[in-house]
């Protein structure tokens, strides 16, 4: 079964990207309940089994079971690029106490107990939901945000830039091998789903690492969403910053080089300075030397700036290999 959205020209002309701590979050209980078919994010599942004991999940567990559909209130689609933890657990605390019952109705295969509970008084489920995501939060994910973070934002910029370089055609082409483009129709590979056509209101693209690799999507009442596996996935645990060869380290400094490697993808001088260990001050003195000696160059991208290398920065980088 597939979903088919016809993209018109004002839906063509809204395509934004976002990414979304709660929807990582979300889909970090499937991780938990089926480890096997995640097996990259064992570093992460072995860092926080043991804080699990002392956390009451059940109720989590029943709306996101470990296969079909979860519950869509406690994934509502990012409203901004880049919205904060505090900012979307809000929005489920919001969330129409009716709507709530009649998404956790619609759940199939797991504790009908937990979720009669929850039916039987939605206001307070969602209230008692929303409490138990903030716990999760604080206790399981907040301290591996960042490192999260700092692949989907190299994943956003990367394919903001096939949109504006290549269209439609070479970004959906992009996003894998369930999602495919005709032309004027997103086909998108998605079994146990009925999300109807968009209405209007453009699409947002929503990059994940826990639900990898597989695609999500959202449509009315919610604003339209398609979630696609995010690039490098494979990449998200490893440790430290890119090594930096000795040659290229002895030339222009150890963290400089590793900086100069780690912009293969454009990042923003906080993700560089979570993935190199290092002060976003010290990482932005490190630019401006890479920026005055012509191998780097920032660009804004709405309120923050963007570094990339230059051709020189790949040349050089490229030295090292």
């Amino acid at each position: 079964m597939a979903v088919t959205w016809v993209l018109k020209p004002e839906d063509m002309a809204r395509i934004r990207f976002a990414f979304s701590p709660l929807w990582e979050l979300v889909a970090s209980l499937r991780t938990l309940q089926d480890p096997a078919r995640q097996s990259l994010h064992l570093p992460w599942i072995k860092a926080v089994r043991p804080r699990l004991p002392g956390l009451d999940l059940d109720e989590l567990f029943a709306l996101v079971p470990a296969s079909g559909y979860l519950a869509d209130f406690i994934t509502p689609p990012p409203r901004t690029p880049l919205p904060d933890f505090a900012a979307e657990l809000d929005q489920v605390r919001r969330t129409p106490p009716e709507r709530a019952a009649e998404e956790a109705a619609k759940i199939a295969g797991t504790d009908r107990t937990v979720l009669d509970r929850f039916t039987a008084d939605p206001a307070a489920g969602v209230a008692r939901v929303a409490d138990a995501l903030e716990t999760y939060w604080r206790e399981c994910f907040a301290e591996f945000w960042p490192r999260v973070y700092g692949l989907l934002e190299r994943d956003v910029l990367r394919r903001s830039r096939q949109l504006t370089q290549g269209g439609a055609s070479e970004l959906f082409a992009g996003l894998g091998p369930a999602v495919e483009w005709t032309g004027e129709r997103l086909l998108i590979d998605r079994p146990w789903c009925d999300a109807g056509g968009l209405h209007g209101d453009g699409l947002v693209l929503v990059p994940s690492a826990f639900y990898w690799p597989s695609v999500a999507v959202m449509a009315a009442p919610y604003q339209s969403m398609l979630v696609y596996p995010v690039l490098g996935v494979g990449t998200l645990w490893e440790q430290g910053p890119p090594p930096a060869p000795g040659a290229l380290a002895a030339l222009i400094g150890r963290s400089r080089a590793q900086i100069l490697l780690a912009l293969a993808e454009p990042s923003t001088t906080s993700a560089l300075a979570t993935r190199m260990s290092l002060t976003p001050g010290a990482v932005s003195q490190h630019l401006g030397v890479l920026s005055d000696g012509g191998l780097t160059v920032g660009l804004r991208l709405g309120k923050q700036v963007v570094y990339r290398r230059t051709a020189a920065g790949d040349m050089l980088a490229a030295t090292a290999a």
